[in-house]
Formats: structure tokens, C-alpha cells, sequence
């Protein structure tokens, strides 16, 4: 399903000659995303409707509405729950200014149910090797995505390269896009802005190289042995 949007300006203007306006930004987190909740309840059943129809376009402008409450530049996903069988996610991006937001958003967020669960960042999928992603003409299994990764012990970090067979074949903009896809996919966003380091794209397969299970264990290791200051 998944619709994942910037949500850095919520409304469409009526004409493409109007300038967007600006967003306040909440003064009070706590405030912010009780009012997102209240809206929530309100939506819940158009969303639902959309969803069960497979058609979640219908609710992305009043939920984008609804996320701006919060703050202007964050992020929102819906997408399959991996306890639920929905997900909602707001996601700062690990920008640490947005940070009391979202953590206001998921202290305020109602108990999860079979129907609903919550997340604060974008989660790690269960089986990243069983993903195949769609990129223009390309179709890329992350199976196939072998990784260079070197432990940085004594600061709890890891620098990475990523390859993939299909990498040469992508442009510039592709070609991050899934460098960065197979980490966030495997390790979730906030593992992934905690613990790693440096990220660079291999064209050519190096040697010594893991898969993503391989290093989601790893790191999962590593952020076991050195907690990071927020834990």
C-alpha cells in the first residue's frame, strides 16, 4: 500500500501562481499532538473506508492536514503493520530539532489494536532479503544486496559500502536511493542514523562483503554493547 509524503506543506494551493503559505510551528509538542490525536478519531473512519477500498488517496490531503498539526516538516506514512494490519508512521528523518514532536505524538498515541500500531520512526521490515523494489525499468531484490561493513569500536559506529548487481546500471539519484533503501529497510531509520557512520556506494562487488541480515546482526550487537546516550 504505503503512501509516504513531505509534509512540509500541507494544502494544495488553487492556483500554481500562488505562493505557498507559511506553516507555524507548534510551540507546545505535547499540545501539537494531542490535537493530532482528536483529528485522528475524527478521520478514522474515512481512512479506514479509503484503505479497505485501496484507495488511501482519498484520505492523503485531510491526513497531511492532520500531520501538519504536529509540525509542518514532518513526514507520514501508511503502510502494513507488522503486529496490526496497519501502520501509521510520522517520521522527523533523525532531524534531532523534531524529536520532542514525535516523541510527544507516540506518548499521546492511543493503545494499538489488531487494526492499528504506531510508530515514531520508520520501522526495519521483518525479512529485508524477501523485499524487491520497482525502479523504473529495474526490478532489485534486496537478496542480492552485499554489504562491506567496518566496526568503529571504540565509538559504536560502522562505515558501510553497499552493492548491488544492478547498481552501474542506475542513475545517480537511483543509485542512492537504493544504497540508503537496504540500511533503513534493515535496520530501521533511528538504528540506522544512530549506528552508522559513513555510507558509500560500491559499483564494483568488494571483497569480504555480508548480507543484510548479517549486518543487521551486527549492528543490533554493537548497540547492545555500547548503548547510545538515549537509551
Amino acid at each position: 500500500m504505503g503512501i509516504f509524503r513531505r509534509r512540509k506543506r500541507a494544502d494544495t494551493p488553487p492556483d500554481p501562481r500562488t505562493e505557498w503559505p507559511e506553516q507555524p510551528v507548534p510551540e507546545d509538542p505535547v499540545a501539537a499532538a494531542e490535537a493530532f490525536w482528536r483529528r485522528w478519531a475524527e478521520l478514522l473512519p474515512e481512512v479506514s473506508a479509503a484503505l479497505g477500498d485501496r484507495e488511501p488517496q482519498r484520505v492523503e490531503h485531510e491526513l497531511c492536514k492532520a500531520v501538519a498539526l504536529v509540525h509542518p516538516d514532518l513526514q507520514f506514512s501508511l503502510d502494513r503493520g507488522q503486529r496490526a494490519i496497519y501502520a501509521l508512521v510520522l517520521t522527523a528523518q533523525e532531524d534531532p530539532a523534531l524529536r520532542p514532536y514525535t516523541d510527544a505524538w507516540k506518548a499521546a498515541a492511543p493503545p494499538e489494536d489488531a487494526i492499528w500500531e504506531y510508530h515514531d520512526s520508520v520501522p526495519p521490515v521483518p525479512d529485508p532479503t524477501d523485499v524487491t523494489v520497482n525502479l523504473g525499468a529495474h526490478r532489485i531484490a534486496l537478496a542480492d544486496v552485499r554489504v562491506v561493513a567496518q566496526v568503529d569500536e571504540p565509538e559504536g559506529v560502522v562505515d558501510v559500502a553497499v552493492y548491488h548487481p544492478l547498481l552501474s546500471e542506475l542513475d545517480e539519484r537511483g543509485r542512492t536511493a537504493m544504497t540508503f533503501l537496504p540500511l533503513d529497510a534493515t535496520l530501521g531509520e533511528r538504528l540506522a542514523a544512530e549506528r552508522l557512520r559513513r555510507v558509500e556506494t560500491a559499483e564494483a562487488e568488494p571483497a569480504e562483503t555480508v548480507g543484510l541480515l548479517q549486518l543487521r546482526d551486527l549492528v543490533r550487537s554493537l548497540a547492545e554493547r555500547q548503548p547510545s546516550e538515549d537509551d
